[in-house]
């Protein structure tokens, strides 16, 4: 399977095991391996996000933050675009466009490979 990478959203507190949560549902319904994940991205207002921190270091894998400018480029990409989002980040929509903006650094070319999932105050997106 070729790598893929996960953008997340969450609103402030969100906690670890929910955004594992929403990750391991989500690998299980696309049949994807966490082997496969070689990266979790997110918006640079999540820098001091407890959730995400605790997440990247029991998963190893490199969390790496983006400034809403760098996620702009993504919006025509997106399957959801979110005005509550937009209004607090600047960007249409988190987990999509980080998803997408690391996808793209690594494989030069990204698509979403699954859209915009909810799980309480959590959000992700798989891009490939």
């Amino acid at each position: 399977m070729p790598p893929f990478y996960a953008g997340f959203g969450c609103r402030r507190g969100c906690p670890a095991d929910t955004l594992q949560r929403l990750l391991d549902q989500a690998l299980d319904n696309q049949g994807l391996a966490l082997a496969d994940l070689r990266g979790i991205a997110s918006i640079s207002l999540k820098a001091d996000e407890p959730g995400l921190l605790q997440l990247a270091e029991r998963l190893g894998l490199p969390l790496v933050l983006y400034h809403s400018v760098q996620l702009q480029p993504y919006e025509p990409l997106l399957s959801h675009r979110s005005a509550a989002a937009h209004a607090h980040s600047g960007c249409w929509g988190v987990a999509e466009s980080a998803a997408l903006a690391m996808a793209s650094q690594h494989l030069g070319t990204a698509r979403l490979l699954l859209a915009r999932q909810v799980l309480g105050p959590a959000t992700l997106a798989l891009a490939g």
